[in-house]
């Protein structure tokens, strides 16, 4: 690294852009449901076969899109540096490092005049996303660029040495951890940025029932009851079906995101009350169609980008920057802190895989605090009291209660 190239000296420090060349494209089969092609349009190869392999190991085909970005990227780079895929090495990973560190993200586009990026909202207290990328994405780059050069050096091809060093000593120790032992704190390997925990936000009730007023339909009443009541994730839920729906047992099922698997999560008499003036006002869906759909135009399913527009309609109107995840957020809050429920308990209907997840939502912030500080501040010192049994002349001369 002491003889570093000039155009990686630009990249890394943000002097030189990458071209916008090439494109993450639907696949032809579903064993490789998306592709990376290059300025010409022609299909990269090399990650198509390590896409297939990802596929075949049974990851969805949403993560599979995720890697695409991420190894399309990367070949941005390389297209830029002119380094051939089988050349490349720790100093272009660096260049992709530095670029991503310094350039914009182009999904942090902002209307002119709102809040500027990286700054807190004043009314949610959230912070708002910084206008480059997050560090977990910067990590997940890594990681996928680490995992793409892994598999192909297996067949012997591509160079001797992975481009994304790795600290082989924490991957030698996490190997052999017990899961029941407490996870140990391991240096980053070279490269990595540092990705810190980040607390769930919850809204709190006030703020609820202000996003709640802005619904104006029966369909969005009913999808945040749903929301904050089942603590679904916003894909989850966005798919139940009308046999998806068990009115006795005040249930949803829905396909769980990780493992895929059918599973039921509870729904609040309230939700299923607002689910049935939708059903009554919208009529009963199409056979194999989802629940929630377009109110306009012909009746299509409602996607993730329609229900994110709906919470983006009202944050505008409250001066919020709450998001779909926050609903999960507020449901498994609100059920971790019910004193009538245990944290396994909530583990189970969060469907979390590690229960050290579901402790975060046990974890109280200092927004939770106001009204206890409140009464604390307003408190008034009691004056300090002395057992009558002392003499006042001896407790001033050994504790100086007098001056």
């Amino acid at each position: 690294m002491h003889d570093t190239p000039s155009l990686h000296r630009d990249l890394i420090d943000g002097r030189a852009r990458l071209p916008r060349v090439g494109a993450v494209v639907a696949g032809p089969a579903p064993s490789l449901p998306w592709l990376v092609v290059d300025a010409a349009d022609r299909e990269v190869a090399p990650v198509s076969s390590y896409l297939r392999d990802r596929m075949l190991g049974d990851v969805s085909p949403l993560t599979c899109r995720s890697y695409g970005f991420d190894l399309l990227r990367w070949y941005r780079v390389l297209w830029a540096l002119d380094v051939g895929w089988e050349q490349a090495t720790e100093a272009e990973a660096a260049a992709l490092v530095g670029w991503l560190r310094s350039a914009r993200n182009p999904q942090r586009q902002r209307k002119q005049g709102g809040f500027r990026p990286g700054s807190v909202n004043p009314t949610t207290g959230k912070p708002l996303l910084r206008a480059g990328y997050a560090p977990a994405t910067i990590a997940h780059n890594l990681s996928a660029v680490h995992g793409f050069y892994a598999f192909h050096m297996h067949f012997g091809r591509g160079p001797l040495l992975n481009p994304v060093p790795e600290n082989r000593a924490r991957r030698a120790a996490l190997a052999h951890r017990s899961p029941i032992e407490a996870r140990v704190q391991h240096r980053r390997g070279r490269l990595r940025p540092k990705v810190s925990v980040r607390q769930p936000r919850a809204m709190p009730d006030q703020q609820w029932d202000a996003l709640f007023a802005q619904m104006g339909c029966a369909r969005d009443q009913a999808l945040l009851s749903c929301y904050v009541s089942s603590g679904a994730r916003a894909s989850e839920l966005l798919g139940i079906g009308l046999g998806d729906v068990d009115w006795t047992k005040g249930q949803l099922w829905v396909i769980s995101k990780g493992t895929r698997a059918r599973q039921p999560v509870p729904a609040s008499p309230q939700a299923l009350a607002y689910l049935a003036a939708y059903l009554e006002e919208a009529g009963l869906p199409p056979d194999g169609m989802p629940v929630w759909r377009t109110r306009r135009g012909e009746s299509r399913p409602l996607t993730y980008w329609a229900a994110r527009r709906i919470i983006q309609r009202a944050d505008e109107a409250i001066g919020a920057n709450w998001t779909l995840h926050d609903l999960r957020h507020t449901a498994a809050t609100r059920l971790a802190r019910d004193p009538e429920l245990t944290l396994v308990e909530v583990q189970t209907i969060l469907r979390h895989a590690h229960i050290t997840t579901t402790a975060l939502y046990t974890v109280v912030g200092l927004d939770d605090l106001v009204d206890k500080l409140a009464e604390h501040y307003a408190r008034p010192v009691q004056p300090t009291s002395w057992p009558t049994q002392y003499a006042a002349d001896d407790i001033e001369a050994v504790f100086g209660a007098g001056q």
